[in-house]
């Protein structure tokens, strides 16, 4: 019975222990993401062991959004990978003038990235126009 206990308590320390959100202007599809593990030094082991078989992945921290010098807009995106592997995915950054149209550009393809294990990356992308105002950004799995 103790044991049935501490894998429940596990189980629900996993659950809870990451409620991050991202920046709603990107989109972190499955198989990409974290799924969400706690990952202290309390529960490193079981993590290690656990974490091929319930997918962790990236999650990303950050968006900076600013104009340069020339007057058109960088996105820096800050991220990491929880997983132990590395995680290759691609991503498509759209680009939005003032009322939320998106810009067509040739820009606007899926582009190839990966993140090592247990590591940070970083993306970095400037606007073609410089009417753009904000961006979207999507993810999907490197196949």
């Amino acid at each position: 019975m103790k044991i049935i206990t501490n894998i429940l308590l596990i189980a629900l320390v996993f659950t809870f222990a990451a409620c991050d959100q991202q920046p709603a202007q990107i989109h972190v599809r499955e198989g990409i993401r974290s799924d969400d593990l706690g990952n202290n030094i309390v529960t490193r082991p079981v993590v290690q062991f656990f974490s091929a078989l319930i997918g962790e992945g990236i999650e990303i921290d950050e968006a900076i959004l600013g104009r340069n010098d020339t007057g058109f807009l960088e996105l820096n995106i800050n991220g990491h990978n929880r997983s132990y592997n590395t995680k290759r995915f691609r991503y498509k950054i759209e680009w939005l003038d003032a009322n939320g149209l998106m810009i067509q550009t040739k820009t606007s393809t899926w582009l190839p990235h990966s993140a090592t294990g247990k590591s940070s990356f970083s993306i970095k992308a400037v606007a073609p126009r410089v009417e753009a105002e904000d961006f979207r950004m999507d993810t999907k799995k490197w196949e």
